[in-house]
């Protein structure tokens, strides 16, 4: 008898581990976890959703607060389409495809520069945010009886909590969008290979003339291992350590580790 086919479901999918090579990189994805998770926490009603919304908020303001986020998108939009045009009159490229993603990264510019460089003032100078932002740094510092006006917002109706936070996050939307966008282009610009680490090691020096941005390390979803990454944009190094448990320290294995690594510029 044929044994039962498996399910999709039971099939777990691939974990990929992201490594950024810059800064820029760093700040990059570091906003592209805190608006997915501020989008995701917005659209629930509940108020510890609402919340966790405004805690990515804060963390938001606090990365962008550091630099010029929204100059640093701009160049990096402008490189990017830099970067495309030069395949528009290549062999085998989908010329669809590729109009559609200019155009794409054409309109974030647009929207960031229709924002202006103060795009996030209104939200830095919201004394009610402040407020939250300077207890936050206390454990517990948010609760009911430190901060009261937070608690008689959490405890307005959903559909005042959800008008408000769209209102916050949409002053955000055109950078973080834009920083989304190009990060989905600096993915899916990179080819994946298949590779070894012997012992759980694995080295790379990159081309100094091609400097790369992302490491991207793929592994199967049933994998024990996970990777620790360590380096610049000039040479890395992996080493794969195995989950043995959150009471017991992780171990490196012995064995070859094959991995699909994908190297981003």
């Amino acid at each position: 008898m044929f044994e039962p086919a498996e399910s999709p479901e039971a099939v777990a999918r691939p974990v990929t581990y992201e490594q950024p090579l810059n800064e820029r990189m760093r700040a990059f994805l570091r906003l592209e976890f805190l608006w997915n998770q501020a989008s995701f926490h917005a659209s629930s009603p509940s108020p510890w959703s609402s919340r966790s919304a405004v805690a990515s908020l804060l963390e938001i303001l606090a990365i962008t607060g550091r630099g010029d986020a929204r100059g640093d998108v701009l160049k990096e939009l402008e490189r990017q389409m830099a970067v495309l045009k030069e395949y528009q009159n290549r062999p085998g490229v989908d010329g669809a495809r590729l109009r559609a993603v200019l155009a794409t990264l054409v309109r974030r510019r647009e929207e960031l520069n229709a924002a202006g460089a103060n795009f996030m003032q209104a939200l830095r100078d919201s004394e009610f945010l402040n407020s939250i932002k300077h207890r936050s740094a206390i454990p517990g510092g948010t609760c009911e009886f430190d901060l009261p006006d937070y608690t008689h917002w959490l405890n307005q109706p959903a559909e005042r909590r959800d008008q408000e936070l769209e209102q916050w996050l949409g002053r955000l939307r055109p950078l973080c969008e834009s920083i989304s966008e190009l990060l989905w282009v600096t993915r899916e610009n990179a080819r994946p290979r298949r590779e070894s680490a012997p012992g759980g090691n694995f080295q790379i020096v990159f081309e100094r003339d091609h400097p790369a941005q992302l490491l991207r390390i793929e592994l199967p979803g049933e994998s024990l291992l996970f990777p620790e990454v360590s380096g610049s944009h000039y040479r890395c190094s992996i080493r794969f350590m195995r989950w043995c448990g959150v009471m017991n320290r992780p171990v490196q294995p012995a064995d070859d580790v094959p991995f699909t690594l994908t190297i981003c510029q």
